[in-house]
């Protein structure tokens, strides 16, 4: 029987060499392919982050916004280029022309429901008002995108246009955050007397590296909403609204926008992003109302 030896076997030089390449190029293969299914995954579930909708039906419109002082509300259905049914309040002023029409496109959560108390108090000021919800929200079939919600907001303005006979040059659109990219685009094509933004940003990607700084967010986004490089195309009188402390949109981003936009800028020092005063606060609403053809 050979006797153990005493004394370790040398691994040649080049042996070694040899060894460590191959345990570093699998550790780099490793570490690719996790970057690569990290990436994937991101890409595939990236609108889940983006959008976030209270997908339950919304109630009639009289539970949440019964008619008072003179105010006639309705559930409305508004029917896309794509064939969706999507559910809406129309409120007007009973007795009275409405001064103007505010088309209203929340932010990229909850569902209308969220955006009545601003519905109710925009109709007080002698506005009719159309709050819609986008695909994948309030009930409403689909799923969202930057195509669809664009389909989507088409919808409400020929409902208002068609339907309810009101002159572009009476209609103001108010964005939310995202709806601020929403009623930007459609105002591209679709000029109205005024737009109202309510914390816009200037584009979403912008947005995505403040919250994922450790992603490549610019090359994987598949929605963009480009904000500022449209609203400084646009010809049409704009009022910007934000928070001064907003933790969703950098404040930064929104003066952006106003200066591109040749904006009037209504900056509430201290608001944060859902704060009550960006929701509904009497800023909001006389921001609004200043854009009221006279």
């Amino acid at each position: 029987m050979a006797t153990p030896s005493l004394f370790p076997v040398e691994v040649p030089v080049e042996l070694e060499v040899t060894l460590t390449r191959t345990v570093l190029v699998r550790v780099v293969l490793v570490a690719i392919v996790v970057a690569v299914l990290l990436l994937a995954a991101v890409w595939v579930v990236q609108r889940r982050l983006i959008y976030l909708p209270d997908r339950r039906p919304v109630p009639a419109a009289a539970s949440v916004l019964p008619g008072t002082s003179g105010t006639i509300v309705e559930d409305v259905r508004l029917r896309t280029a794509d064939g969706l049914e999507l559910g809406a309040w129309y409120l007007r002023p009973a007795g009275r022309d409405p001064a103007a029409t505010v088309l209203v496109a929340g932010g990229n959560g909850g569902n209308r429901a969220g955006r009545a108390p601003l519905a109710a108090k925009l109709a007080q000021a002698g506005l009719a008002v159309l709050v819609f919800d986008y695909r994948g929200y309030g009930g409403n079939p689909g799923e969202p995108t930057e195509d669809g919600l664009a389909l989507d907001v088409r919808a409400a303005r020929r409902f208002l246009t068609e339907d309810r006979r009101v002159p572009p040059g009476r209609l103001v659109y108010f964005g939310e955050s995202l709806g601020s990219a929403v009623v930007t685009e459609l105002a591209l094509e679709h000029p109205p007397a005024g737009l109202l933004l309510r914390s816009p940003f200037v584009d979403l990607a912008a947005v995505g590296a403040e919250l994922y700084p450790y992603l490549p967010v610019r090359l994987l986004l598949r929605d963009r909403f480009p904000v500022k490089e449209q609203v400084a195309r646009l010809r049409v009188p704009v009022v910007v609204v934000m928070g001064g402390r907003d933790s969703i949109v950098p404040p930064a981003q929104s003066r952006e926008v106003a200066a591109a936009a040749s904006a009037r800028l209504v900056e509430i020092p201290g608001a944060d992003h859902n704060d009550p005063v960006l929701l509904d606060g009497p800023e909001l609403v006389a921001a609004v109302t200043s854009l009221v053809p006279r």
